[in-house]
């Protein structure tokens, strides 16, 4: 049991765990050093970049190794087991500080090795910041079983039996469906205009004086026109009575139903 106002450092098998014993030995290999939220050196220079606005294409050095070196030196003061990565990036960056510090030779002189020391270094950090970039947006993302889980409902299916079909059954169901497309059919109404004042000037041309001329055989003996023949008949019939209202021509017709003959009147005209 644990005296009140005690810390515990950790849990072991279930039991608090107040002093650390003397003999504690961990493996460097099982050891992972996580300096606030860098995950490594290049971590923690990127961060440094960014935070203190530098140009990656023109670090200055000196800055930048005295802020790195801050952020070790914190960690030694705490005691805390550096990783070796951090080290060996101190290392880098002082040798880097120093070489910059020699005298430049001239532009003549100036060979393929004596590139800027800072070269590498910047190439390391440009590659490292797409992946960080790259990361965030794989983390932004929906995970499985993370912010998403597989659906498990599983469906009962009713036990359905289908029927048996043979050839006869779809020879019939072949025939019913002919018989239907046959009873859909289309038909296109076109409008054709008939004139009557054309119909009053043949009635007209057709009748002979005073003899009576039968108007169902006036209809027959005008030219079709490709109009249908309740068509001509109405309209013909429309042109007899406005000739009879206009007084030229004369109507008779004995009882109901009857043939109707016509003839002009007298005085009229030949033309309409």
């Amino acid at each position: 049991m644990t005296e009140p106002g005690q810390a515990v450092l950790a849990l072991v098998d279930g039991q608090p765990l107040t002093e650390c014993p003397p003999d504690l030995y961990i493996p460097p290999e099982a050891l992972a050093v996580y300096l606030d939220r860098f995950e490594g050196p290049l971590d923690l220079l990127s961060w440094l970049i960014r935070r203190h606005r530098m140009n990656v294409l023109d670090i200055p050095m000196a800055a930048l190794t005295a802020q790195y070196m801050q952020y070790v030196e914190w960690m030694r003061r705490r005691k805390l087991a550096l990783a070796a990565d951090y080290l060996v990036m101190a290392v880098w960056l002082i040798e880097i500080k120093s070489r910059l510090l020699l005298p430049r030779p001239a532009i003549e002189e100036v060979g393929p090795d004596d590139e800027d020391p800072r070269a590498r270094l910047v190439h390391k950090l440009m590659a490292y910041e797409q992946m960080r970039l790259a990361a965030e947006q794989l983390n932004g993302m929906v995970w499985l079983e993370r912010d998403s889980w597989p659906s498990a409902a599983r469906m009962q299916l009713p036990d359905v039996r289908l029927p048996v079909v043979g050839a006869a059954d779809l020879e019939t169901a072949w025939q019913d469906l002919l018989a239907r497309k046959g009873l859909k059919k289309h038909h296109r109404a076109a409008r054709k205009e008939l004139s009557v004042r054309e119909a009053m000037g043949r009635l007209l041309g057709c009748l002979q004086g005073d003899l009576f001329m039968d108007l169902a055989g006036l209809v027959a003996a005008s030219p079709s026109e490709n109009s249908p023949a309740k068509a001509r008949w109405v309209v013909h019939l429309l042109a007899a009575l406005e000739l009879a209202r206009e007084q030229q021509v004369e109507l008779v017709q004995n009882d109901a139903f009857a043939p109707i003959w016509m003839r002009l009147a007298e005085g009229a005209g030949r033309a309409a």
